[in-house]
């Protein structure tokens, strides 16, 4: 086919966004399997505790049906091809923080994630962002488990105050 001389570019299916689209298919379906086969004292009677999580199941089966047509149709903007290396720092942290975190404890585990967020971000060395985001985690630290009374990890800058 042409317009105005020039060939009209069809548009493929976008397969990311059918794949986000089964993605919450699935959430809504464990949302409402799971709900439907707990037991309890909200089992039973009118609208009660349950009929939330239907509604968010309900929800997030139109999101997939919206998604799912839109991918279909073509209708999604072109995306910007993808920079690998900061994607991976900031996933980077995020796993040693994970991992490290009962081990080491919130301000170190955290101060790397830190470290490697800035570094995915293009901002700062290591040598200067691991101590200062170590220095913030604690900071955060102090707040919340002297301050507030709540339970972080404690590893052994931790355990020093």
């Amino acid at each position: 086919m042409s317009n105005g001389g020039q060939p009209v570019q069809e548009r493929r299916p976008d397969r990311a966004a059918l794949v986000i689209a089964a993605a919450l298919a699935v959430a809504a379906a464990v949302i409402a399997w799971s709900t439907a086969t707990t037991g309890g004292p909200a089992a039973g009677g009118q609208i009660g505790p349950k009929a939330f999580p239907y509604l968010i199941a309900a929800c997030l089966f139109g999101f997939s049906i919206w998604t799912a047509i839109e991918a279909w149709r073509g209708d999604f903007p072109q995306r910007e091809a993808q920079n690998l290396p900061p994607m991976l720092w900031i996933v980077g942290g995020l796993a040693a923080q994970m991992l490290l975190l009962k081990y080491v404890g919130f301000s170190i585990a955290t101060g790397l994630l830190f470290a490697a967020t800035a570094r995915g971000f293009g901002r700062g060395p290591l040598w200067m962002t691991v101590p200062l985001g170590i220095v913030l985690a604690l900071a955060i630290w102090f707040i919340f488990a002297k301050g507030l009374q709540l339970a972080l990890p404690a590893g052994p800058i931790e355990r020093l105050f």
